[in-house]
């Protein structure tokens, strides 16, 4: 049974409409995490974040960085900030991460102007959607 379902999943992504390098420039911006999915297939959803994901790309580098949104609709945050190095293979598109402690990849699975998903390497999928900040100044 356990078979049936990962051929179909894997059915299923393969038979999803493949991203153009072309869309690429749709990750940069300020992202949430929705939703996590692991490897057995349990779920983990977010609905609130205490941090959201800056994600600025040119062409096939840029970085991720972590922030803080704040009510008045600014953003705290550090100086760390992930590399990010797109690499295109097999008609699949990879983000691969390096920083003095960890090197990591993960393959886009999808994504659109509200959202996108990546897979990592232990087979987690993390599905994020865009941040809508929240202004409460009158």
């Amino acid at each position: 049974m356990k078979q049936l379902l990962l051929f179909c999943a894997l059915l299923f992504i393969s038979c999803g409409s493949k991203i153009d390098q072309e869309q690429l420039h749709l990750l940069n911006g300020y992202w949430e995490i929705k939703e996590v999915t692991f490897k057995d297939g349990t779920k983990k959803e977010y609905s609130v974040n205490t941090t959201v994901d800056y994600i600025s790309l040119d062409s096939l580098k840029g970085f991720r960085k972590k922030m803080s949104p704040k009510f008045n609709g600014t953003f705290e945050t550090s100086n760390d900030a992930e590399p990010i190095l797109i690499r295109i293979s097999n008609d699949s598109i990879f983000m691969n991460y390096t920083t003095e402690f960890n090197t990591w990849e993960e393959v886009l699975l999808s994504l659109s102007e509200k959202s996108f998903s990546v897979k990592n390497e232990q087979g987690i999928t993390y599905t994020y959607e865009r941040f809508e900040p929240i202004n409460i100044n009158p």
